[in-house]
């Protein structure tokens, strides 16, 4: 933390926790019901010997940072859970900690808070600077609020990068169907004097436009990874050799904005989003086109 360590085991280094200078919010907002706003703010200046007008004017800027201005005297319980949640995010800023930890900061809120937090909680790192670690099992919060998003699975790291690349480049098959909706299938890695592609189920190929080939076996069992948006409707046409496959049409649901269509092709049932209702019915047999440069392709 600022080129200071703070815990290294091997060393026997080990710095006492009020001298690390590292702020907590945690997912229970643990606030005191018998503290006023301006009580809860106060208290970590006050264990620090602040001077009462320093700590006056910290924790009327804390509070103005995450809008409680005007609610100095009420209690903690006379608050909502969204006001609470920022009441806990200025009573660890107020000292200005170097890195501020937050466990789950969110999970405890409704969905319309939980989006309005998200906002405030941008607006704040960007006015403050302060390095933020954010615990969260929600993908929206991680790619929304992260610079840098460290992904782990059973306590080891699947990938660390920007949410971007972790979105559109991602290292294994639980980074790809963690983050976003994925449509995966299962295939038969060919490499042959033909050229190297994957036999899908129902006798389709998808050839891949580019792909390091070196972990894949040939004749070995492959897993294809696509988004939504890599594949396409295409009505009233005959599948072509490659990237293409038939599926068929179990259901059409009006979602208000957008129409969300279930298939059923290559072993699978799947749903894509489609602006327009097709006009085939609520039965009936398409053509998906898929874009090679969207598929990733695992060995199994």
């Amino acid at each position: 933390m600022k080129g200071k360590t703070i815990v290294h085991a091997s060393k026997h280094v080990s710095v006492p926790p009020e001298q690390r200078n590292m702020g907590m919010v945690f997912q229970s907002f643990a606030v005191w019901p018998h503290l006023t706003v301006e009580e809860h703010v106060a208290f970590p200046l006050i264990v620090r010997r602040v001077g009462k007008k320093d700590i006056q004017h910290r924790v009327n800027r804390a509070l103005s940072f995450v809008n409680l201005s005007g609610l100095e005297k009420r209690l903690a319980t006379q608050l909502s859970g969204g006001q609470q949640q920022r009441l806990a995010l200025a009573r660890a800023l107020v000292y200005e900690p170097d890195v501020l930890l937050l466990d789950e900061p969110l999970s405890n809120l409704d969905a319309k808070l939980r989006e309005q937090m998200r906002i405030d909680l941008k607006k704040l790192h960007a006015e403050l600077g302060t390095t933020l670690i954010f615990v969260t099992h929600d993908q929206l919060e991680a790619m929304t609020l992260a610079d840098r998003v460290v992904l782990m699975k059973g306590g080891h790291i699947e990938q660390i990068g920007s949410p971007d690349q972790l979105y559109t480049t991602p290292a294994t098959p639980f980074v790809n169907s963690f983050l976003g909706t994925t449509i995966s299938f299962e295939g038969v890695w060919i490499n042959n004097g033909g050229g190297s592609y994957v036999n899908l189920p129902g006798g389709y190929r998808l050839a891949p436009h580019e792909i390091d080939s070196g972990a894949l076996q040939p004749g070995g069992r492959v897993l294809v990874a696509v988004r939504p948006k890599g594949l396409r409707i295409i009505p009233e046409k005959q599948v072509a050799e490659n990237n293409e496959f038939v599926a068929e049409i179990k259901s059409i649901l009006f979602l208000g904005d957008r129409y969300e269509i279930t298939f059923e092709g290559c072993g699978i049932e799947f749903a894509l989003p489609s602006e327009t209702r097709l006009p085939i019915g609520e039965r009936g047999r398409v053509v998906l086109g898929i874009n090679s440069q969207e598929a990733r392709i695992w060995p199994l």
